[in-house]
């Protein structure tokens, strides 16, 4: 099973991506062996989303200061080792600490591959409106998954 994962806030602008990505693709349909979720914000959520299933497709923004609507293609073994806060609580567990404690959490449920796509965010202030170049990486991003992950099951590399 592939895990198609869309994180993010759907009140915060460009944020609200990754759920609404998710949505598109609801609407769209999917084959049976793809799993669609809404990640929304809580990390937990995620962790219990990705059980289980042999590919994960991880979708958020970011903001590293690059042009709104870029994508980024990140493999999530760079999240596997990130450092987690001191003081880390429930309302402050993102999808990449899911990554993170998954492993261990997990164990042979770990999925064994995690692609993680980023869109570079233009607006994050509230509201629920996707800027312009958002929105077409967004479309971008669609097509970019309906063609690696929906033709068929994919064997996952080692």
């Amino acid at each position: 099973m592939i895990a198609i994962v869309g994180c993010g806030n759907l009140l915060r602008g460009d944020d609200g991506v990754g759920p609404i990505l998710i949505r598109k693709l609801w609407e769209i349909g999917c084959p049976s062996f793809v799993k669609l979720a809404d990640g929304g914000t809580a990390g937990m959520d995620v962790l219990f989303q990705i059980k289980g299933a042999k590919h994960v497709v991880i979708i958020d923004a970011c903001a590293t200061g690059a042009e709104p609507g870029t994508i980024f293609e990140v493999p999530g073994e760079e999240f596997e080792n990130i450092p987690l806060p001191q003081q880390l609580n429930l309302h402050a567990f993102r999808w990449d600490h899911a990554i993170s404690v998954g492993r261990w959490l997990l164990k042979e449920e770990f999925p064994e591959k995690i692609t993680v796509y980023l869109i570079e965010a233009q607006n994050i202030d509230y509201g629920m409106e996707l800027s312009e170049p958002v929105k077409e990486a967004m479309e971008q991003l669609i097509e970019i998954i309906k063609e690696k992950y929906f033709q068929k099951e994919i064997e996952v590399e080692s």
